[in-house]
């Protein structure tokens, strides 16, 4: 995977400094030429992120956590503080604009790493303002068995209408 990795590098340095050369040639005489080789350089871009991603991150040591709020009207979210076996992996602080999103139904990717397979554990904790504006600070654990293949969590905040308070949950999606 490295070499294959490697290979493509040099392989697309060799190439954009060809394109380059020739564009600088080229430039005053053929425009068109100049905007193929632009769109050229483009999907080379994308095509060396998406192997980025799988090297850095490959699928059968892959963590995900995802965010999202159902209604969030006990709950305005603040940040979030995530620790995986007792380290820390990542604190976002969310904007307004962002909560809104995550109200309307939007889902964030808060966290994707690398983890070997065996039990581990998940702690999030959740700032915030509760109902009535009191500032509010939950945090919530989960245990769970990381195999071959991606494991996905899902951090949700839903609303509890009967105690009139918000409820966290970590889900796993199958």
């Amino acid at each position: 995977m490295m070499n294959r990795f490697l290979h493509k590098l040099i392989l697309t340095i060799f190439l954009l400094g060809s394109a380059f050369a020739f564009a600088q040639d080229q430039a005053q005489a053929d425009e068109p030429t100049i905007e193929s080789i632009k769109q050229a350089m483009l999907a080379l871009n994308r095509d060396l992120f998406i192997l980025e991603e799988e090297l850095l991150f490959p699928g059968n040591t892959q963590l995900a956590v995802f965010v999202s709020m159902d209604v969030g009207q006990f709950f305005q979210l603040d940040a979030v503080k995530l620790t995986l076996d007792e380290k820390p992996v990542t604190h976002y602080l969310y904007s307004e604009r962002q909560t809104d999103a995550l109200k309307r139904g939007g889902v964030q990717r808060l966290y994707l790493g690398n983890i070997k397979a065996g039990d581990h554990e998940l702690v999030a904790v959740y700032t915030g303002r509760g109902p009535e504006g009191r500032n509010y600070r939950r945090a919530v654990s989960f245990d769970f068995e990381k195999s071959t293949g991606i494991k996905q969590l899902e951090l949700k905040i839903v609303d509890d209408e009967s105690m009139q308070q918000p409820e966290f949950q970590i889900v796993e999606w199958k």
